[in-house]
């Protein structure tokens, strides 16, 4: 079948008889597939020693950093992947998600032509390492949305929720390099999760222009409620088939309850099972100062809770 008669043939945006097993996976579950943490909040980004950590924490997965540096990508080395599986498998740590997150903030995918490279370096540590999506990241020098001259977002509607302008050539251009890269994502059946500054129905506009069902979005409950966006509204209109996996967090990296909390988890806990999310929840928290692993636990605690009970 060719790519057109592959996107032709979707259902609800997902072809399941298409998508590999690995990707298959995630749909057939009825809840989240447990609870895992950025590496980079773990300890240092793409270091596979911080694995033993994450266990002793009780996490079940890590979103792993696929390098941050254009002479510091890791996981494009063979014995580091290897070391990754062996220590997943002694551990029983599960490897999320492969992310493009700094390197790609400051080498944006809208300007910059080798960050097509890193985006396809995720791809394939990705399915080496089992992960379902990767997360392309869009902030910092990424950022697709336009600032005014006091370096604030410019309005593109008034009303009870945001919605900003964006720089429409920037945006161009990543759909544009998405369009190319997908035939690598979907011969290696993993996901390109889009995480950005854009609302909820900015991103489904892109995802239909790039037009196949491996591009979805990489959801964050902290920077959306932050920007000023209806946050169970977007993930009840992104729906569980687009939104690959998410990252839950306050706006700061510490507690996500507490005097520190100002994201409603609550409501949005109620969203992702209106939606029937089944994909990984993973943590986007540091903790305070010294006392990571006290606080990690209370987070875990916290998420299952509030977002993995079934009442």
């Amino acid at each position: 079948m060719d790519r057109r008669s592959f996107i032709q043939k979707s259902m609800g945006g997902v072809i399941l008889a298409n998508i590999p097993s690995s990707v298959l996976y995630a749909f057939s579950k009825k809840e989240p597939a447990g609870i895992g943490i950025c590496d980079w909040n773990l300890g240092q980004s793409a270091d596979p020693s911080y694995i033993p950590l994450a266990a002793r924490v009780g996490l079940e997965a890590i979103q792993v950093s696929v390098g941050t540096a254009p002479d510091n990508m890791p996981l494009r080395e063979d014995p580091v992947r290897k070391r990754y599986i062996e220590l997943g498998k002694k551990y029983n740590i599960a490897f999320c998600s492969v992310a493009a997150g700094s390197i790609l903030n400051r080498i944006p995918l809208a300007t910059e032509p080798q960050s097509a490279v890193y985006v396809i370096d995720a791809l394939e540590a990705a399915k080496a390492l089992g992960a379902s999506n990767i997360l392309t990241a869009f902030f910092g020098n990424g950022d697709l949305l336009k600032r005014d001259a006091s370096g604030s977002y410019i309005l593109k509607t008034a009303g009870k929720f945001a919605e900003y302008q964006w720089k429409e050539e920037d945006v161009g251009r990543v759909i544009a390099v998405m369009k190319q890269i997908v035939p690598r994502a979907e011969d290696l059946g993993v996901i390109i999760g889009l995480e950005n500054t854009l609302s909820a129905s900015q991103n489904l506009q892109i995802i239909d222009e790039i037009g196949s069902p491996m591009v979805q979005i990489y959801y964050d409950i902290g920077n959306s409620w932050g920007n000023g966006y209806d946050v169970p509204g977007e993930i009840r209109t992104i729906g569980n088939h687009r939104m690959c996996e998410l990252h839950i967090k306050n706006r700061g990296s510490r507690l996500i309850f507490g005097n520190e909390g100002e994201v409603d988890m609550e409501v949005c806990a109620g969203a992702l099972k209106d939606i029937g999310y089944n994909k990984w929840l993973v943590l986007e928290t540091s903790g305070r100062p010294d006392r990571f692993e006290e606080d990690t636990k209370a987070n875990i605690g916290f998420v299952r809770r509030t977002f993995m009970t079934t009442t």
